[in-house]
């Protein structure tokens, strides 16, 4: 089973950053679905690609799952159920280009207003940009290049030697604690976030490892 960063597609990994670093900028981090959006973006994509018919079947197909939700509550379960029914055997490239799509089509359409004005404040003062989200990376990519973030920390899917989806993801649902693991992964276990910004119970952890925290503070919508 192979992993895939998007590391390798026009965002760039940063260095660890340890708190003796006095002269490093500004680490700022965003969740990405209901934050900088007003709505899933994942799902969104995989009723879009899947098309009326296939995705109304695919629902069907996935009732055990969401069932199965409903009761535990596992969001990393139900992510790999639907990557398992809509995802399957597309290749990373098929996904890729598909993304860059529906990205072009839908980001005036998700994008909050007020979200967008803080997050190039931010840039303007000079800080590396993060977007740390449980989507998957593949499909966050182009909304980040065009944003101009700096790193993308999102839920790997894993692909096989043929470059084909596998239908699981490539290590846990980037939220909640993973958020933080993912985050000291890059920028050292010292890491201190100058800002970050969430609407979820799965944003907390990395909430709590910052010095200015923004949850819920967004309620623009798209003209």
């Amino acid at each position: 089973m192979a992993k895939r960063s998007l590391m390798s597609k026009g965002l760039t990994a940063s260095m660890p950053m340890t708190g003796e670093m006095t002269d490093a900028p500004a680490l700022v981090a965003f969740d990405f679905d209901g934050t900088l959006t007003v709505r899933d973006s994942f799902n969104a994509f995989l009723k879009w690609r899947a098309g009326p018919a296939r995705w109304t079947l695919g629902i069907v197909r996935l009732s055990p799952a969401l069932l199965g939700y409903a009761f535990n509550r596992n969001r990393g379960k139900l992510k790999a159920a639907a990557v398992r029914e809509f995802l399957k055997g597309a290749t990373q490239t098929e996904l890729e280009s598909d993304a860059r799509a529906f990205a072009e089509l839908y980001a005036p359409s998700l994008f909050r207003p007020d979200a967008l004005a803080v997050w190039r404040r931010w840039r303007a003062k000079g800080a590396k940009m993060v977007i740390v989200t449980a989507s998957p990376d593949i499909t966050v990519a182009p909304f980040a290049r065009g944003l101009g973030a700096d790193v993308l920390i999102g839920t790997r899917l894993a692909f096989g030697p043929d470059d084909c989806a596998l239908g699981v993801l490539a290590g846990p649902n980037c939220r909640a604690r993973e958020k933080v693991v993912r985050l000291k992964e890059l920028f050292g276990e010292e890491v201190r976030l100058t800002a970050a910004y969430g609407d979820t119970s799965g944003d907390t952890e990395m909430l709590a490892i910052a010095d200015e925290r923004g949850y819920r503070v967004f309620r623009g919508r798209p003209i």
